[in-house]
């Protein structure tokens, strides 16, 4: 009897640090080898395994707990979508709730995830500078002749990815120095700066 107990004593007192042994060396593994990883294959980051480990073990105050609710988004997930609402809850963008979405649409249209929000960025401040009414976030049909507008966030980052896809990506321009040639041509190289800083930074901080 007392060889049963103190079988289930030492189950119990051992078997968090297991646990949490065998997450280090996998989150370890996933940080040595980020660098080689596509895009596709882009994973969920340490936060998300400081959440797992410490409120799945119960270590977490409730204030902790509030901090870490957004990383449990991407357990086991893309954490990208997770990477882009932060970014854009960062800078208070109006589209922070649309981050999913951007990333699906993007996902459709093969663009780098992170280009919408970049161009968004360069454009309108991620939509706090735009047309009234506009939804136009990303300078899409904004010339002298009038202004292209759309009837929801959702129509534009559509249409713009859309037309990101078809006159851009399909035809060989994919980074924002190459985009920047037929975007706004009359860039001094600026453009194509703050669009490529905007990217590294969401990639970078990992927001």
């Amino acid at each position: 009897m007392k060889a049963k107990i103190l079988s289930v004593f030492c189950f119990f007192l051992f078997f968090p640090i297991i646990v949490a042994g065998q997450c280090y060396l996998f989150l370890s593994y996933n940080s040595s080898s980020a660098s080689g990883l596509s895009e596709d294959a882009h994973k969920f980051k340490a936060g998300s395994f400081h959440y797992l480990l410490s409120n799945g073990l119960g270590f977490l105050s409730s204030s902790q707990k509030d901090e870490v609710t957004m990383d449990v988004y991407a357990v086991g997930a893309d954490s990208r979508p997770l990477i882009l609402k932060k970014y854009l809850e960062h800078y208070n963008s109006p589209i922070a709730d649309h981050a999913d979405y951007i990333f699906k649409i993007s996902q459709d249209n093969g663009l780098d995830y992170r280009l919408l929000v970049a161009i968004a960025q360069q454009e309108s401040n991620l939509c706090k500078k735009i047309p009234e009414n506009s939804y136009n976030c990303w300078g899409w049909g904004i010339h002298s002749q009038g202004t292209l507008r759309f009837d929801s966030y959702e129509e534009s980052i559509k249409t713009v990815a859309k037309g990101l896809k078809e006159n851009y990506i399909d035809q060989g321009l994919r980074e924002p120095e190459e985009i920047m040639k037929r975007y706004t041509p009359s860039s001094d190289g600026s453009w194509a700066r703050g669009v490529r800083q905007f990217m590294d930074e969401m990639e970078e901080n990992q927001w």
